[in-house]
């Protein structure tokens, strides 16, 4: 039996080229803050905050509490979903909208729908799984 080959090593990236990406992300934003509404600030700030908040939150959570963590992300999809339903249903009883507006609206609301009803099935697929590893003599 031939014996395991390691691994390669990864290379980190060079901080220059850490750097370089770094600026051009942040120049991107800029450029993305001064050309948009003003509204896009605030719900900008409110989901890196989250995102930030979600990181530490789910960071720090014990191996034997993920399946109860399951549960609430699949809630909280759930309630992505509602949303974006929400933003199809408006989209299509709103008149005052652009075409173009109304079209980024609805391919956007559509990609929500999928990619949380992705992590709703996923993770009840997950979960049952999981719960099946308790059970005895089945």
């Amino acid at each position: 039996m031939a014996p395991p080959q390691a691994k390669p090593e990864k290379k980190p990236l060079d901080k220059r080229v850490t750097y370089a990406l770094f600026g051009i992300c942040a120049a991107a934003l800029l450029i993305l803050f001064a050309l948009s509404p003003s509204g896009l600030l605030g719900h900008f700030m409110v989901l890196m905050l989250s995102v930030v908040i979600g990181f530490y939150v789910i960071g720090n959570v014990s191996h034997s509490l993920h399946t109860p963590l399951m549960s609430v992300t699949n809630a909280i999809s759930g309630i992505i979903i509602v949303g974006c339903l929400l933003g199809l249903v408006l989209t299509d009883q709103s008149s005052q909208l652009l075409a173009g507006t109304n079209l980024a609206i609805l391919v956007l609301s559509a990609l929500g729908i999928l990619l949380a009803s992705i992590n709703v099935f996923g993770g009840f697929t997950v979960t049952q799984r999981m719960l099946k590893m308790f059970k005895k003599g089945q």
